[in-house]
């Protein structure tokens, strides 16, 4: 007879609430305490256009929607045969004072106060605090209480997260000869069995060497050429693939990610304006991460002017193209013609959020600071006739309760690669300057 699966309860914290909304919903049959604590941080997320302000109204709603009964007091069966109870817990009255232990009286020691008393109140329960804090679960665990990562929506193979390219070594150099003269070849000739949709090869053989890409329509590897996009050259072969991938009228999303240096955003941007013929705009935008979660309204000045810090990185690449042409030369005016009829916009990812975006290419810089449900939302805004572009890096993580296996853009390639729709490649080697490159190495 199998063993009957022992039921836990978990108990939230505030970070996995504003990570994911829907939390509470992923833990199967198991039962699910919200502190009281949580909520009333909770409270304070409420207004703001940021994600984490979307969520906290969200998870408020929710609460609402389930029971119209006192949830204080009763365990409300959450929707669904497959889900476990839902209990809001008042009581912070535990044996082990954890405000005491610590030395203040923080929500943080609040919390754990919850799960302890939970804890001795259900003795033949495993008890777990899940939080995206790593500081909450290294108290928790000096207190001989269980803690852990939310990590549902989590890469657990970060390591080998899909790279967009493969090398081939080539025995025989006429292969390549033959590739660049019927400008194609079959992948099982070059031992590919089940390639994936829209992936990048440079095949080498004795000192020559040639780019492919599968082309999920001709089922071949066909040649890929070298080409510019509004005055910038591809260094590398990494960057041909990331532009040919960018210009590619039949991927419509498309992610480069790599190190500070490779040319993610400049790429991005010098393809969008090569392309900007095809839609009617382009949109520019970065997630805005204040300082010390404060909102942007206690910046001094009016709605541009709070904003311009956040996205001048996205400035400093668009005076770059500029540069590559004279003042006098039609590509120089034009990207000031564009600015002048907002056909190109710079802006926060905060004011594009509950449009339908049509007729645009959408490029979302740093979208390594973004969680898998922005990702998500961000994507099923796009109407007919839309390109979007998310660039960054994702080893390079500028908000809380986010990591290189949690992001949303780490999330993105994992999930959406090898589809015919979609393309991915990583830079890998700095572009910027020499200096630049020895600092990444050395320092």
């Amino acid at each position: 007879m199998p063993k009957k699966k022992e039921k836990k309860i978990f108990v939230l914290d505030t970070s996995v609430l504003l990570y994911d909304y829907e939390a509470v919903r992923n833990f199967e049959k198991n039962d699910v305490a919200i502190p009281i604590t949580v909520l009333e941080e909770l409270d304070t997320f409420k207004k703001g256009n940021n994600v984490i302000n979307l969520h906290a109204r969200e998870f408020i709603r929710y609460l609402d929607g389930i029971s119209d009964t006192n949830m204080l007091q009763n365990w409300i069966p959450l929707n669904g045969r497959s889900h476990g109870k839902l209990r809001v817990i008042t009581n912070q009255n535990s044996s082990l004072d954890a405000t005491k232990v610590y030395g203040s009286d923080k929500n943080d020691h609040r919390i754990i106060n919850a799960a302890l008393h939970l804890k001795e109140e259900n003795p033949d329960q495993r008890v777990i605090l899940v939080s995206k804090d790593i500081n909450l679960r290294l108290k928790a665990r000096a207190l001989n209480l269980e803690a852990e990562d939310y990590e549902t929506i989590r890469i657990k193979d970060i390591e080998h997260l899909y790279r967009g390219k493969t090398e081939i070594e080539v025995e025989n150099p006429a292969t390549i000869a033959k590739f660049y003269e019927e400008g194609e070849i079959d992948p099982k000739d070059l031992g590919q069995q089940d390639p994936s949709c829209n992936h990048y090869y440079i095949m080498k053989a004795h000192g020559a060497s040639a780019l492919g890409w599968y082309n999920p329509g001709s089922e071949m590897i066909e040649v890929v050429d070298k080409v510019h996009a509004y005055g910038i050259h591809p260094k590398n072969a990494e960057q041909t693939f990331a532009l040919h991938a960018l210009q590619n009228k039949k991927v419509l999303c498309t992610t480069v990610t790599g190190a500070a240096g490779t040319g993610k955003t400049l790429l991005a941007l010098a393809a969008a304006l090569e392309q900007r013929s095809d839609f009617k705009q382009v949109y520019m935008a970065r997630p805005i991460v204040p300082l010390s979660n404060k909102d942007l309204g206690y910046l001094p000045g009016d709605a541009n002017q709070k904003i311009d810090p956040y996205m001048q990185p996205l400035w400093d690449n668009l005076s770059y193209i500029k540069n590559q042409y004279k003042e006098s030369s039609k590509h120089f005016k034009k990207i000031d013609e564009m600015l002048q009829t907002d056909k190109l916009r710079i802006v926060p990812l905060a004011y594009i959020r509950g449009r339908s975006l049509s007729n645009v290419i959408f490029i979302i810089d740093e979208a390594q600071n973004l969680t898998p449900h922005e990702v998500k939302t961000i994507i099923t805004r796009a109407g007919q006739n839309t390109k979007i572009v998310f660039t960054g890096d994702i080893f390079q993580i500028d908000t809380p309760y986010l990591d290189a296996q949690s992001n949303g853009l780490s999330y993105l390639v994992d999930r959406m690669h090898d589809h015919e729709l979609y393309a991915h490649i990583n830079l890998e080697k700095g572009e910027r300057s020499d200096l630049a490159n020895l600092a990444s190495k050395l320092l």
